[in-house]
């Protein structure tokens, strides 16, 4: 039965607002089983203690509000009440992102980016667009916003967990052999020994990268072409802008040693006169 007092109505209201509360972050915590990552690990755990926190802090402030014969003994109790889990989280996030950067190969946060393209049989794929508030597929630090640009935009704690890979996880799947991308009219398979064409395909990735990013720009970039053979544990090359940041051209078609399709960004600079290739 419903509580007809004030106070208890407060406190079934906290406790049925607690219990969704539970349920909610424990089915935010299991929706999908993954490989271990520490950063990803601190960041669910900063937004489970944020919300605990907030309904905490919700609940006491509905008492301190609603229940008026209040000692000066109980004021400072609920003060003390509400202190204590905004100083925790606070404390929390702050000590979780300095470690982060301590530990972290790059000694901080990177905003990097590659530009990439999938082509499948001649034919342009095209990645499912975002369709919530943040704007992204993928997650926070590893992500594409529709743009068919790879960003990583955060603390990378281990390169390796950046690999090319791993961002197919964010979009579908990525193997030696065989590759999944999901797209607006569902998913797209790739793998080796399917027709292409009428020929035997096979799924490639080819790699434009700059050679003399690190020099001066008077003679502007400097670019080769290379075929990647380890490509799901390709990281992508450490800049803001593209270029010189990479360009990836992921292609099952009849194997090649190089593939003549190529990102818009290169195309734009070579035509500019801002970039030529090597040798």
């Amino acid at each position: 039965m419903f509580p007809k007092n004030k106070i208890d109505k407060i406190f079934f209201t906290a406790a049925v607002f607690l219990a969704l509360l539970t349920l909610l972050t424990n089915a935010y915590a299991h929706a999908e089983e993954k490989e271990f990552r520490l950063d990803e690990s601190i960041a669910s755990a900063s937004i489970n203690y944020t919300l605990a926190a907030s309904a905490i802090i919700s609940i006491l402030v509905l008492i301190s509000i609603f229940y008026k014969q209040k000692t000066e003994a109980m004021k400072w109790a609920l003060f003390i009440l509400i202190l204590i889990p905004i100083i925790f989280t606070t404390a929390y996030i702050a000590g979780s992102t300095i470690y982060l950067n301590l530990i972290s190969e790059t000694k901080g946060p990177v905003h990097w980016h590659a530009d990439f393209e999938i082509w499948n049989c001649g034919k342009q794929v095209d990645v499912i667009d975002p369709t919530d508030l943040a704007n992204r597929v993928g997650s926070p630090v590893l992500h594409e916003h529709g743009d068919n640009r790879i960003h990583i935009e955060g603390v990378v704690v281990k390169k390796s967990d950046f690999d090319l890979h791993s961002f197919f996880e964010q979009i579908g799947s990525l193997t030696a052999i065989r590759a999944v991308v999901r797209t607006q009219h569902g998913f797209a398979e790739m793998k080796n020994g399917d027709l292409c064409n009428r020929k035997e395909g096979k799924l490639q990735v080819f790699l434009y990268r700059i050679i003399n990013a690190d020099e001066t720009r008077k003679t502007g970039f400097v670019y080769e072409q290379v075929k990647l053979v380890d490509f799901e544990e390709y990281v992508i090359s450490p800049y803001s802008l593209v270029p010189p940041g990479d360009c990836l051209i992921i292609e099952f078609d009849g194997e090649k040693n190089e593939t003549k399709k190529m990102c818009g960004t290169y195309e734009i600079a070579i035509n500019k006169g801002d970039m030529r290739r090597a040798g």
